[in-house]
């Protein structure tokens, strides 16, 4: 927990450079790796939505969103950005039953430490409906660590393979791997992968 807790306090101070950085990125390529599975009008929730650019994206689209992030200064820009409340709360809070048809978690998940990410997955899984869909991105390699005050945890196929294991109800319909879309980053690797549950 304490490793989360270093990243929400550089969310918190570095949140003006952040938004900068993410909220004008065309995403749209990587935000139809989730919606194609979807029904018009499903209900997403975005687990750590930073700057709401996802959510914003998903609400034009006729996507019915919740928002959570558990960085207080990113949830007052999301909730002015998107037009509506973002619950401040960390992924170890998440605490609903079979409400969700998808989870968004762009870029997000990547901040749990591996050994923790056990728990939280099956925090999501309690959070999905029966069918539902997990989007998750990682970056791409096995590197895990904090670099420049935020914790990171990078996934490679076969450790995700490795985490979901243990899950009977989860099962990965796709992964993807994609260069990182920010100018300049062109040569960093992401990966994204769908995940459905079950029953």
């Amino acid at each position: 927990m304490k490793k989360q807790i270093n990243t929400i306090y550089y969310y918190n101070h570095n949140f003006k450079s952040f938004i900068d950085d993410t909220i004008s990125v065309n995403f749209d390529e990587q935000r139809q790796i989730l919606l194609k599975y979807l029904c018009p009008g499903a209900h997403i929730l975005d687990l750590g939505c930073g700057a709401g650019r996802d959510s914003k994206a998903f609400i034009e689209k006729g996507f019915k969103v919740t928002a959570l992030d558990g960085s207080s200064e990113l949830c007052k820009v999301a909730s002015e950005y998107i037009g509506q409340e973002v619950k401040c709360i960390t992924f170890d809070e998440l605490d609903e039953h079979n409400k969700f048809d998808a989870v968004w978690a762009c870029a997000s998940l990547l901040h749990v430490p591996m050994n923790e990410l056990p728990s939280v997955f099956e925090r999501i899984e309690e959070a999905l409906k029966p069918k539902g869909y997990l989007y998750a991105s990682f970056k791409y390699g096995d590197f895990e660590g904090e670099r420049k005050g935020r914790y990171f945890t990078n996934m490679t196929e076969e450790r995700l393979k490795q985490l979901l294991d243990t899950f009977e109800g989860l099962k990965i319909v796709e992964i993807v791997l994609t260069s990182d879309v920010r100018p300049g980053r062109e040569n960093e690797y992401w990966l994204n992968t769908v995940i459905k549950k079950e029953a």
